[in-house]
């Protein structure tokens, strides 16, 4: 029997892993990249470090995809968590565990994860080339290969072209076209992971400002808690940005008809009471200072006038002099720390577009297409998408090697 002939369209992650796992069943695989290197958003994630995983077990991650996460039974337990980062080790990529489980290459550097599944691609016999895909390759209803510069030929082809975000690196929604030619549903685009825009002036005042070990909680217009997390942030010249904003943008959908407030504790560690009992400690060693002079070990220094402002207290009023309802306000203000919300960032800023190819058109254990036989899809291309922490990767690699693995039998 003539080896299969396997084509796939993107060279990231899902791609990557689809086209080792190809060839590594006898496939005859070519990947095509219209950039000029593969797995430029690898390059990207996690600050250019890659958080490539999350140590964590199925039902862990399970908890951690809140879109259409049953979905991916078979492609999660064909290849869990703990597998891929065995698989990365056996590959000669050592790897580290930090907070949050989050998994990172010991070298702290994402072009090694990427020459890391290059090489597990070309190594198997995948061949990659700088090409870029213009449309599936159809004849009489039969799906043939793809077109590109001209017409290529293949038994199976694998869709995994990331999804519409980061366009710099590629991901420009071509998996989406490619998807609908042949009669599939498309979830409408949104952004997931992205940074939250705010009316609010005082952010800007912020701007590059960061905030470690503090609690974010998000509300909803009737005041309804949503979404709570701890840990880094930023201020930006828009608004918020950082770890915990981009998991909260998660839960924040159809700004249309709902409109969000986030909460900061800057002293999650602290109670109220104890936090008041630290701010008459502070005011007693400043007590014939002015307030504005008393913050500098309770808050970062670009944060002190807008806290003071907030607070409504004159910044030259004396610390003697401070009330004791004064200070119950300036402590719910450090405990409740308010910043509006009026949209997220565009879809081109986010770390994961949500929407894509609908999961009920594509065969779960297979990832085949139900429309379209041999057509395989791998990836954010498809409805599905995490939190952060090495989640939305895991997916990439789960599905990468499911699809590599059912194209090539």
């Amino acid at each position: 029997m003539s080896e299969k002939r396997v084509i796939v369209i993107g060279g990231g992650a899902a791609g990557l892993m689809a086209a080792g796992f190809a060839a590594q069943n006898g496939a005859k695989v070519t990947v095509f990249e219209k950039m000029h290197r593969v797995g430029r958003k690898i390059m990207i994630t996690g600050k250019g470090r890659c958080n490539l995983a999350n140590e964590c077990d199925v039902e862990t991650f399970m908890q951690n995809v809140p879109v259409n996460n049953k979905f991916l039974y078979s492609a999660i337990y064909n290849f869990t968590p703990y597998d891929i980062i065995d698989f990365f080790n056996n590959l000669g990529l050592q790897t580290k565990t930090e907070r949050g489980n989050r998994v990172y290459p010991i070298s702290e550097k994402a072009v090694d994860v990427v020459d890391t599944m290059r090489n597990f691609a070309l190594d198997n016999g995948a061949k990659i080339v700088n090409k870029e895909v213009k449309s599936l390759l159809i004849e009489n209803g039969v799906l043939k290969g793809i077109k590109a510069d001209t017409d290529y030929y293949a038994d199976s082809v694998i869709v995994a072209t990331g999804g519409a975000s980061y366009p710099l690196t590629g991901s420009t929604g071509d998996g989406y076209k490619f998807a609908k030619s042949v009669g599939h549903t498309i979830i409408p685009i949104k952004p997931s992971l992205v940074p939250l825009e705010s009316d609010d002036k005082f952010c800007k005042d912020m701007q590059g400002l960061s905030l470690r070990n503090v609690a974010l909680t998000v509300k909803n217009e009737d005041g309804r808690e949503i979404y709570k997390d701890f840990g880094e942030m930023l201020f930006t010249h828009f608004g918020i940005s950082g770890p915990i904003v981009l998991s909260a943008s998660c839960h924040m959908q159809n700004f249309d008809s709902h409109s969000y407030t986030t909460y900061i504790d800057l002293k999650p560690a602290l109670s109220e009471e104890q936090l008041d009992l630290r701010i008459q400690k502070d005011f007693k060693e400043n007590i014939n200072k002015a307030v504005s002079n008393s913050f500098s070990k309770l808050l970062p220094k670009k944060m002190i006038p807008v806290v003071l402002k907030r607070w409504g207290v004159p910044f030259e009023k004396k610390c003697n002099s401070i009330t004791k309802e004064e200070r119950k306000n300036l402590v719910n203000l450090l405990k409740n720390f308010s910043v509006s919300i009026s949209k997220p960032r565009p879809v081109s800023e986010a770390i994961i577009t949500s929407g894509g190819v609908k999961v009920t058109e594509i065969n779960p254990k297979t990832m085949e297409s139900k429309l379209m036989p041999n057509l395989y899809f791998a990836g954010e291309v498809i409805d599905v998408d995490a939190y952060t922490g090495g989640f939305n990767l895991i997916i990439a690699w789960a599905t990468g090697r499911l699809s590599g693995e059912s194209a090539a039998c």
